[in-house]
């Protein structure tokens, strides 16, 4: 049987990419703005130590946003010998607006003094053992917020090049700048304006939520020094942060004889002060009750909340601090007292 030869089309090849767009360079910038390469780099790295004419500055920048040019991070910290990163890990406690507006304002100003800020997820380690992940990103500084950080902590960021590392919490860690956020300070003066009204059975709201104690117990103990010595008695609250929690709380409110409350935060406030109103109790006649944070919905309560207002640092005091340690990282470590605290009066106590 004669074979028969059949001819199977060729399936044609696929179109070759086309050529990829060759990724701008600073030369590129150089030419279409009619400056030097060295005139570049003085722009986009906002360098204050040669003056540059408002005009060129302005082309320069035109130049760059046509073309699509973004300098390189990594070049960059070669020449400076350092990078430009602030890292700031992610607090492993929940954060109020308060400290999210602290935060905003922070990075705010670091920007301004050409620093980027990046921020650090709380999954995987923490602590020391949490320095070696934040050490391979190599920052120029770290700002620790809460505690957990120890010396070994700190000389792994400085052995990897960070500059400086600054801790926001209650204790000072060696080796570290520390902004020192003594909670004791926020309880005492809830404390000793409800003294004040004549209060003598103080309740103090404890959360229960998962890393709050950092902050719950020295606001705590604030409170039991206010009163030290005197004849009034306070009382420990733990309390959840759920509706359910707050009436089970307040359907007992009147066995547990007392005729004021510091609810830890703003928040916690609102949650029990709706739990009493619902039982019939009255504030501030039965019951005063005082938050703290200060917070826009305490306002619109009525009773209008009274509340602990807290004076934090401005992000632009922080922000230099930072630049300070990094142009002089021989410098001893400077500790500063950051937390202050003033009641506002208002309808609840």
């Amino acid at each position: 049987m004669p074979y028969v030869m059949v001819q199977i089309p060729k399936t044609p090849a696929p179109p070759s990419p086309a050529p990829s767009r060759s990724v701008p360079t600073s030369a590129d910038v150089a030419r279409l703005a009619g400056v030097s390469r060295a005139t570049v780099s003085y722009v986009l790295n906002n360098t204050s130590a040669v003056r540059i004419s408002e005009p060129t500055r302005r082309r320069v920048h035109e130049a760059a946003k046509e073309l699509g040019y973004v300098p390189h991070a990594a070049a960059r910290s070669l020449r400076a010998g350092h990078s430009r990163m602030v890292l700031i890990p992610a607090p492993t406690f929940p954060v109020g607006p308060l400290y999210s507006r602290f935060l905003t304002d922070l990075q705010n100003a670091l920007a301004a003094l050409d620093y980027t800020v990046v921020q650090h997820g709380t999954g995987g380690p923490h602590g020391d053992e949490a320095a070696r992940a934040w050490a391979e990103l190599r920052p120029v500084a770290v700002l620790v917020p809460g505690s957990g950080l120890g010396p070994r902590g700190v000389a792994v960021l400085k052995r990897s090049g960070a500059r400086a590392v600054v801790t926001l919490g209650p204790e000072t860690i060696e080796g570290a700048h520390a902004l020192l956020m003594d909670h004791d300070v926020v309880g005492h003066t809830a404390g000793a304006h409800l003294y004040d009204r004549g209060r003598r059975r103080i309740g103090v709201v404890v959360p229960q939520e998962p890393g709050l104690e950092t902050f719950s117990a020295p606001r705590l103990d604030g409170v039991r020094q206010s009163v030290r010595g005197t004849d009034a008695t306070v009382t420990e609250l733990p309390l959840a942060y759920d509706e359910q929690a707050a009436a089970r709380l307040a359907a007992r409110w009147r066995t547990l004889g007392l005729d004021a409350v510091f609810t830890y935060n703003d928040e916690y406030a609102m949650l029990l002060m709706r739990a009493l109103l619902d039982e019939g109790i009255r504030i501030p006649e039965e019951t005063a009750v005082v938050g703290a944070d200060d917070l826009m919905l305490g306002r619109l309560l009525r009773p209008r909340l009274s509340t602990v207002r807290l004076e934090l640092p401005c992000g632009r005091e922080l922000a230099e601090l930072v630049d300070r340690a990094v142009r002089r990282p021989a410098t001893e470590p400077e500790t500063h007292k950051v937390l202050g605290a003033t009641v506002l009066h208002r309808e609840s106590s």
